[in-house]
C-alpha cells in the first residue's frame, strides 16, 4: 500500500500564488508517475501536471506558463508551484501516483486539498 499526504491548499486572491506538496510513503519498488489532478464542482477530475520518473513533465494547457511541477525521487515527494492563479483554478486538488509494487503497478490518490481563488 502507498499513502499520499498533501498539504498547501487554501484561499488566495486572483493573481496570487500557492504551493502544494505531496509525500508518498509505503511499500513500493518505485514510483513511475507522480503529480496532480483537480476536480471542480460539477466537473470531471482532470490532469493538472504530472512528472514521470525520467523527468518528463506533462501539463494541462490551461496551466502552462503558470504552474510548475517538481519531484524529488529520493524523497518520493512532488510539489506544484501555482502562480498567477485564476478563479477557474478553484478546485479540490488531488495528489496522484502510479507506483510499482513487485511486478504490478497500482494507482493511488491523496485525500484532496481545497484550492479557492477569489476574484
Amino acid at each position: 500500500q502507498v499513502q499520499l499526504v498533501e498539504s498547501g491548499g487554501g484561499l488566495v486572491q486572483a493573481g496570487g500564488s500557492l504551493r502544494l506538496s505531496c509525500a508518498a510513503s509505503g511499500s513500493m519498488s518505485s514510483i513511475i508517475v507522480m503529480g496532480w489532478y483537480r476536480q471542480a464542482p460539477g466537473k470531471q477530475r482532470e490532469l493538472v501536471a504530472v512528472v514521470i520518473s525520467g523527468g518528463n513533465t506533462n501539463y494541462a494547457d490551461s496551466v502552462k506558463g503558470r504552474f510548475s511541477i517538481s519531484r524529488d525521487n529520493a524523497k518520493n515527494t512532488v510539489d506544484l508551484q501555482m502562480d498567477n492563479l485564476k478563479p477557474e483554478d478553484t478546485a479540490v486538488y488531488y495528489c496522484y501516483c502510479n507506483a510499482k509494487i513487485r511486478e504490478f503497478t497500482f494507482q493511488y490518490w491523496g485525500q484532496g486539498t481545497q484550492v479557492t481563488i477569489s476574484s
